[in-house]
């Protein structure tokens, strides 16, 4: 049974929402997915946070909500994604208000997209195309620019039909605007052209991080990546542990572009901290492929200092979330601290309840710095197992551990034998027990 919310109140009626997009938001939770396993009340929990998210993204993207509609259905509707007769409800409901635009919280086919906004006459996007439009608007580096561009693209470029995108019936406005807005009204082999332009830009990007990263890794550098949900307290993190001042807002995706600052953890030794770009839930697959230089600084991280924010009540649906990109990307197995943000906003009794759960993280205020003592020493463990100081001597014929080496060890210096190599390498404690057999003694050789 669908149930519709009316949420007409006085923010929504205000002269503040002059000019917005009025947006209907759909939300359909299918019963023959795997939520059904869950019991009840939690699917409820995480269906009811699902909505917040996606009202919170749509806010952030400029719109206001003027209604938000929950149906229940049995399976996909694979011509219009939602059933027959909801859809004709949502036509009348529409007929009825003033919308500008539908956002449908699952993501929708081409084909459905097409269908739906044939059906309903009304500009239709689902939650990858909102996300995507947070993102342009967020872009302002020019790197931000080319990567967000070439996200939408991609996203773009399979919806576009024989006649080309209807813009004059999609007025611009959410969901098609952005760096690559004035690419919309070309065709196909123009979009191509254009994705392959921006390709060869990312490429360039990337070569120029890789020679960063060679200069830091010459220099022994340790580097420390924040991953977390969007909104978790990432970039105040940054600001609080390197004593920086980098741009902090209490918003979605405030901060798109990476960010690494030096930090004086460890007297003598120099510790970077890098600030990436935030996590969400359903993270379009565009984003992850497009910021692959961005994201590049996680997979080079010697460590991942994971933030959840603790006084949002679905953090634990937010560590997973993240998780399951960092698993994405295939940086799962490196060392994680798990750290637990806005510590101050929450009650005794509930820290107390979590930090028996969660017995190996670290509890902070990064606004009121609080906990940075603990924090420092886990770094600072992790540190010493990550710099453990050896020589290998790896045979010629073992090209495949050599190429492991070098793709997973810091090295230091080499020396060219008649039949092997010797490396001089930091190495973390796993990696030492994986080469045990090759150490080389003899330095003096």
């Amino acid at each position: 049974m669908a149930k519709t919310l009316n949420i007409k109140n006085k923010q929504i009626i205000n002269s503040d929402n002059k000019g917005k997009e009025r947006a209907l938001l759909i939300f359909i939770n299918f019963k023959s997915s795997k939520k059904k396993f869950l019991n009840k009340h939690k699917n409820k929990f995480i269906f009811d946070e699902n909505v917040k998210e996606l009202k919170n993204l749509a806010v952030s993207a400029g719109a206001y909500v003027s209604d938000i509609i929950i149906h229940n259905q049995n399976r996909i509707n694979p011509k219009y994604l939602i059933s027959i007769g909801k859809l004709n409800e949502i036509k009348n409901r529409i007929c009825d208000k003033v919308t500008d635009l539908v956002i449908f919280d699952e993501e929708i086919t081409p084909a459905q997209q097409s269908n739906l906004q044939n059906k309903l006459d009304i500009k239709i996007i689902d939650r990858t195309a909102l996300i995507l439009d947070i993102f342009a608007q967020r872009a302002h580096s020019r790197e931000g620019k080319i990567q967000v561009e070439l996200a939408q693209l991609n996203y773009l470029l399979p919806r576009l039909t024989g006649r080309g995108i209807q813009l004059s019936r999609l007025a611009g406005g959410i969901g098609i605007r952005g760096p690559g807005e004035t690419k919309l009204e070309v065709d196909r082999r123009k979009i191509r052209k254009r994705i392959t332009q921006l390709d060869k830009k990312i490429n360039q990007i990337v070569i120029q991080r890789d020679v960063q990263r060679k200069k830091r890794e010459e220099n022994k550098l340790f580097l420390a990546s924040i991953v977390g949900y969007t909104n978790s307290g990432k970039s105040t993190l940054l600001n609080t542990i390197t004593d920086s001042k980098v741009y902090v807002r209490d918003m979605l995706f405030s901060t798109l572009d990476s960010t690494t600052r030096k930090s004086k953890i460890l007297p003598g030794n120099i510790v970077l901290i890098s600030d990436t770009v935030g996590f969400i839930e359903k993270l379009p697959h565009q984003l992850i492929a497009s910021f692959k230089s961005t994201l590049e600084e996680v997979r080079k991280s010697d460590l991942l200092l994971l933030l959840a924010d603790i006084n949002n009540p679905n953090y634990e649906g937010h560590i997973s979330s993240v998780n399951k990109v960092l698993k994405d990307i295939d940086v799962h197995h490196k060392p994680v601290i798990l750290i637990f943000n806005k510590i101050d906003k929450i009650n005794t009794e509930r820290l107390k309840e979590v930090k028996i759960k969660y017995k190996n993280a670290v509890f902070i205020s990064a606004l009121k710095k609080i906990g940075f003592k603990d924090l420092n020493l886990r770094i600072k463990k992790i540190f010493e197992k990550n710099n453990i100081t050896i020589s290998v001597k790896i045979p010629y014929s073992e090209n495949k551990l050599i190429s492991f080496v070098y793709d997973n060890c810091k090295v230091l210096d080499k020396k060219y034998l008649e039949d092997s190599v010797v490396l001089f390498i930091n190495a973390d404690l796993k990696i030492y027990n994986k080469l045990s057999k090759y150490i080389y003694k003899n330095k003096s050789e």
